[in-house]
């Protein structure tokens, strides 16, 4: 069984921060700076489409997620990944990509959400439907971490084939969006990690 969140960022920078806290112009600029033509930071080629991508992402996923009974104590999430990812880790360099690990059991029901695949290619997925790579049981659907766990009891923990057909470029992993910043920040400080910024 999975027994932590992974939570990855670009190595010599503050984990836990979100580009959903910036002003447009402002995370704008920063993508540019972090784009690079590879698996981790690919995805920022064009920076205002992801923005506007990502926020209406957003969006969805706080009113599925209260609609199930959380309580989302931000309007933004810090994304992390159940379990790890051993295919991103294996194609990132190791000097820019950093990694913190919480335990499943420090997040409550109501702390945290959870999508099939990314976030952003499920929501697609879900509105799309015709896609080779959609599953209406998954895709275009929110998870609350009973449901998330009761799925890999079921199906047993990921391994090749597990997730169903995905892209070629494409990083297979469940993602999770902790809506509790505050529980993060403290993990941090009990365990002497890095001091991570306020956004708040």
């Amino acid at each position: 069984m999975i027994e932590y969140l992974t939570h990855y960022y670009n190595a010599g920078t503050t984990p836990f921060r979100s580009l959903s806290a910036l002003p447009e112009m402002e995370a704008i600029q920063i993508m540019k700076k972090l784009y690079v033509d590879d698996a981790m930071w690919g995805r920022f080629k064009n920076p205002a489409r992801y923005l506007r991508e990502r926020k209406e992402t957003e969006l969805w996923v706080l009113k599925e997620f209260i609609s199930k009974g959380g309580c989302p104590q931000e309007e933004y999430p810090i994304y992390m990944i159940m379990g790890s990812c051993d295919l991103l880790e294996k194609n990132t360099p190791d000097d820019k990509l950093a990694k913190i690990q919480i335990p499943i059991s420090d997040f409550k029901e109501e702390d945290v959400s959870f999508t099939f695949i990314d976030s952003m290619f499920s929501f697609s997925l879900g509105r799309e439907k015709s896609s080779e790579y959609y599953q209406p049981e998954y895709h275009g659907k929110v998870f609350t971490l009973t449901e998330i766990l009761s799925i890999i009891k079921e199906r047993g923990s990921p391994v090749e084939g597990w997730w169903g057909k995905l892209p070629d470029d494409f990083f297979p992993y469940i993602e999770a969006q902790v809506w509790n910043h505050k529980l993060l920040r403290e993990y941090l400080q009990r365990n002497n990690c890095i001091q991570i910024q306020d956004n708040n």
